[in-house]
């Protein structure tokens, strides 16, 4: 009899302190990638080696049992309207939701294909409790590959544009449960080379496939280290050349988040 209260206790404290992740036999939760590459049909905002984030994401989320979805060259009020019907969404078989987004990126904002800015909170609370119960206690994570300013950190691009935004000082996490997790800290460029994708994604993708037995602040950890250690950049402009990145998160999981089904 001890031994099984002692079993129940057990399972007890592992949800106390894990999200539960097992909803369901067949998926851990949901991925909707958000890639912009073309912007108004102008080829000097075309973001060349997008393709490449997206394909690497679509597998590494397959592999870790997501429900993938992949929306492409979405308008600010796009991006807008995929999310709320995200939230309309029944996700009760779910464990957590993932949304990616591959854009240009302003301090605080990010760029639809039609060069229109919408401020991250504003997409982030798209999933708020109020708005989507189904999601209520659940991880909701956010990725973004995408500029946050114009400095840089002391053939490769950015996902920055020339205009600065007026969204800085607000925060981009609503409420609990929420991760955003961002390629470069605030105020920076984030870095990407038109031949194989950008630097974070390809670490990310990396340590999610290598290490998806840990818990996800640890691996977005070593995602940190790679990236700030193993790359700089390497440009023909003094003023750009031999530049680091710096991966930050924002957090308000109220649990240990593990990816896989335990």
């Amino acid at each position: 009899m001890e031994s099984k209260n002692s079993d129940i206790r057990e399972t007890q404290d592992l949800f106390k302190w894990q999200y539960n992740c097992s909803h369901s036999k067949t998926y851990v939760g949901k991925c909707l990638i958000i890639n912009n590459e073309e912007f108004n049909g102008q080829p000097e905002y075309r973001r060349k080696g997008t393709e490449r984030d997206g394909e690497r994401l679509l597998r590494t989320f397959k592999k870790l049992r997501f429900d993938v979805e992949v929306k492409k060259n979405l308008k600010k009020d796009e991006m807008i309207r995929v999310l709320q019907d995200v939230s309309k969404e029944k996700h009760k078989e779910m464990g957590c939701f993932v949304c990616v987004f591959l854009t240009h990126g302003a301090p605080g904002a990010l760029y639809g294909s039609d060069l229109q800015t919408v401020p991250v909170r504003t997409l982030t609370s798209m999933l708020t409790a109020d708005r989507c119960p189904t999601l209520q206690n659940k991880p909701k994570l956010f990725i973004f590959q995408a500029c946050r300013g114009l400095q840089y950190d002391s053939g490769i691009e950015t996902d920055s544009e020339a205009e600065s935004s007026d969204f800085v000082g607000t925060s981009d996490v609503p409420e609990m449960d929420f991760l955003c997790c961002y390629s470069t800290a605030p105020g920076y460029y984030s870095w990407r080379n038109p031949g194989t994708g950008s630097v974070f994604i390809n670490e990310l993708c990396e340590m999610l496939e290598k290490y998806h037995d840990l818990e996800i602040i640890q691996i977005l950890t070593r995602v940190s280290h790679q990236v700030a250690t193993n790359f700089y950049s390497k440009t023909q402009n003094p003023n750009s050349d031999a530049k680091r990145q710096m991966p930050t998160i924002l957090s308000t999981l109220t649990r240990e988040l593990y990816l896989t089904a335990k």
